[in-house]
């Protein structure tokens, strides 16, 4: 039986009707959306003193806490890299034979724990010695050499770390013929705890860093829900929703959380860019490679997303509290 090609036709134009008021339904909520996020952006433009004093306010408040993040990160890094360069000086008894000593040398490497053992040999070492202090008169006038053998243990990757060291210290400690084995751990000890104490500090400045920035951006927007509430009113009046009315708030507490973000990075660079030629003088005075590194374009990206949600979320707060409050009936009572 064949199809009538009118009714084939019909058929594809009501399919097409039925389906155009969700595209026109979509592409009106994403016009209204970018003709408010424009609006809001506008009016945040047209106060530039007061727009610019709350994006300082909230770039200082979020460069503080990356700031401190930074540097923890590295110190981090200074630890790090004395785990990986660590290395134990066991010291052997004078009355150690070379051959006991190339002996113990051969068990310590044995264990798994060790990834390299190298024996200086005591007349090797007083050469040494003779050659690099420059008191070859006074040292002639020694009878017997007073260095003794000496091994120089490098742990594996896995045990360089202060547990690590810890146990690989008290195995070579109690071995025969070791006098004494010499790692310092107490800075070590002592910048790991430093660093807990820091991170823990700079989680608790965050947090309080990020409620404050909350609370500024809600205060900012909970005065320009006063200075728009006659507009408020009329679009409840003529069936506006809540999400209508909201919307232009929560985009420009995102805009405020977008320029918020872009100062604490600039602020972060200016800050990097002064203090980086002291460091550097501080650490070279050191021998050490200490170094701050700023914020990756992941971490810049992320700064300014978080800022945003901060912003988005104290323009909600104060939306949320205030908004309610302003009813279509104050007209009819004023």
């Amino acid at each position: 039986m064949a199809t009538d090609p009118r009714r084939k036709t019909d058929a594809v134009r009501g399919a097409n009707t039925s389906r155009a008021p969700w595209r026109q339904q979509a592409e009106s909520y994403l016009n209204h959306h970018r003709k408010v996020a424009r609006d809001s952006a506008e009016r945040l433009w047209r106060t530039p003193v007061a727009s610019l004093m709350t994006w300082t306010v909230m770039g200082v408040a979020l460069a503080l806490p990356v700031a401190l993040l930074l540097l923890l990160a590295s110190l981090e890094g200074v630890s790090a890299g004395w785990e990986s360069s660590a290395r134990l000086t066991a010291y052997l008894e004078l009355e150690v034979p070379l051959e006991d000593a190339r002996a113990l040398s051969e068990e310590i490497g044995g264990d798994g724990r060790v990834a390299e053992v190298e024996l200086v040999n005591r007349a090797d070492a007083l050469s040494e010695f003779r050659a690099s202090s420059g008191l070859e008169d006074a040292l002639d006038y020694l009878e017997d050499n007073p260095l003794p053998h000496t091994l120089l243990i490098t742990p594996e990757e896995g045990a360089r770390s202060e547990a690590g060291v810890e146990g690989l210290l008290r195995f070579v400690q109690e071995m025969e013929g070791i006098e004494r084995v010499q790692v310092d751990l107490g800075w070590l000890q002592r910048l790991n705890a430093m660093t807990d104490l820091l991170a823990r500090a700079v989680w608790a400045l965050s947090l309080l860093l990020a409620a404050a920035v909350v609370l500024v951006i809600g205060n900012t927007v909970r005065l320009a829900i006063e200075n728009r509430r006659d507009e408020i009113l009329v679009a409840k009046l003529v069936g506006g929703t809540d999400a209508f009315v909201r919307r232009p708030f929560l985009y420009t507490g995102a805009w405020f959380g977008l320029g918020g973000g872009i100062v604490a990075w600039v602020l972060l660079q200016l800050s990097l860019w002064w203090l980086s030629g002291p460091i550097e003088r501080l650490a070279g005075l050191y021998r050490s490679e200490f170094s701050l590194n700023g914020l990756s374009f992941d971490g810049a990206l992320a700064l300014i997303i978080a800022a945003m949600l901060l912003g988005w979320l104290g323009a909600w707060v104060a939306v949320k509290r205030h908004l309610d409050d302003i009813e279509p009936g104050e007209i009819a009572g004023g």
